[in-house]
């Protein structure tokens, strides 16, 4: 296995490598989302408000998906990422500054809009660039990025958040100009679609005809659900068991270290089968780790059950962004992939305020209910694995 690691790792081309270089320096600094919701409440608002604050983000991202994908495919990958990168500094400092909740919500939601539009073209590009076939290795390539820079940021963000919320802010800005700097400088423009003479929502029709994608997509929506319960919830419920900022923080770290740990010799190894019941098994580990969360008080059990929810990612998140480059049409790529980004928007906007209103009232049927959305998720995947998929 460390022979065919290091193989795909030689495999990949330079421009892979400086997609990753500029995403770990985005994720390292993605400081404000992880602490919506400690930020809001400790700001005075109640648990509902901060739930909505993350449903604000989460409706930007649902702009951001749409308009994302079709930028990836107009204008080209470089620029929709550059574009989003200076949109989103701007952003989170402006909403450093905002003071009543209605602006608030207004700035977050613009906030969660530029700084996700730069998603599909990301993944279009990185499909771009090492093409589908060698896009399952590149995808968890991607992800260890990501988590190499997870594990790092937010344990940093909990000792700056102890300190003084304005500096996630300005770290979260400053990052993100980066990023944008080196997508100008150094990324390649990847591919551009001609769409002079398609008509308009023509991707969207092609990619409903395909119901195993469909089924992927309701999937991927309730998993999703589940999922955002990390950035609002988990660490609603991490405070009320009487741990302080810093534990939340060291919590998703383990997520991003387990990940760093595993998750490559995991994709190797997964790569070789199909991908529907690799998808449904993580989906499954998904729901069932954050419903053992309501069982859960002491750090060590936490951390046990970080354990089981990251098993489930490790095995899904790689093998469903590659499965989706591989049967979208190349013309339609960041399109797809903007679809894709959609479901996780849509489960972001249901699942923070759904997750907070009932955790406030019921907290054990909400985590119960994280353990039916990964049962339901999988059983749709199983379904889909009898479907046509091109």
């Amino acid at each position: 296995m460390t022979k065919t690691l290091r193989e795909n790792l030689r495999s990949l081309p330079a421009p892979a490598w400086i997609l990753f270089g500029g995403t770990f320096v985005n994720r390292f600094g993605s400081f404000v989302m992880p602490f919506l919701v400690l930020y809001l409440t400790r700001s005075g608002y109640s648990i509902a408000q901060a739930g909505l604050g993350v449903g604000a983000y989460g409706a930007g991202h649902v702009i951001a998906s749409a308009l994302g994908g079709h930028l990836a495919d107009r204008i080209g990958r470089r620029h929709t990422i550059a574009l989003s990168m200076f949109a989103s500094a701007a952003a989170m400092l402006a909403l450093s500054q905002a003071r009543t909740f209605p602006s608030i919500l207004i700035l977050t939601c613009l906030a969660g809009a530029a700084t996700e539009l730069y998603r599909p073209a990301s993944h279009a590009l990185l499909v771009d660039i090492v093409g589908p076939q060698q896009s399952i290795f590149a995808f968890g390539m991607y992800r260890f990025t990501v988590n190499l820079a997870f594990a790092a940021g937010p344990a940093t963000a909990g000792f700056l958040a102890d300190r003084s919320f304005l500096y996630l802010f300005v770290g979260d800005a400053v990052t993100s100009v980066i990023y944008g700097v080196i997508a100008l400088v150094a990324l390649p423009h990847g591919l551009r679609s001609d769409m002079k003479n398609e008509r308009i929502g023509e991707a969207v029709r092609v990619a409903s005809r395909n119901s195993a994608f469909v089924f992927l997509l309701l999937a991927t929506f309730c998993v999703t659900m589940v999922d955002f319960q990390l950035g609002s919830t988990f660490a609603l419920h991490v405070k009320s068991v009487g741990l302080p900022s810093r534990a939340y923080g060291f919590l998703v770290s383990e997520n991003g270290l387990l990940i760093i740990l595993f998750e490559l010799m995991i994709t190797v190894f997964v790569q070789r089968f199909r991908p529907q019941p690799v998808i449904a098994l993580g989906y499954l580990f998904t729901g069932f780790g954050f419903a053992l969360t309501g069982l859960a008080r002491t750090m060590p059990a936490l951390a046990a059950t970080v354990v089981v929810w990251t098993i489930g990612e490790m095995l899904s998140s790689p093998m469903v962004v590659a499965y989706v480059g591989q049967i979208a049409p190349e013309q339609y790529r960041g399109r797809y992939m903007g679809l894709l980004t959609i479901m996780w928007s849509f489960g972001m906007v249901a699942g923070a305020p759904l997750g907070t209103f009932l955790f406030a009232r019921n907290a054990m049927l909400l985590w119960s209910g994280c353990g039916l959305m990964g049962i339901i998720a999988a059983a749709l995947l199983v379904t889909m694995s009898r479907q046509r998929t091109v």
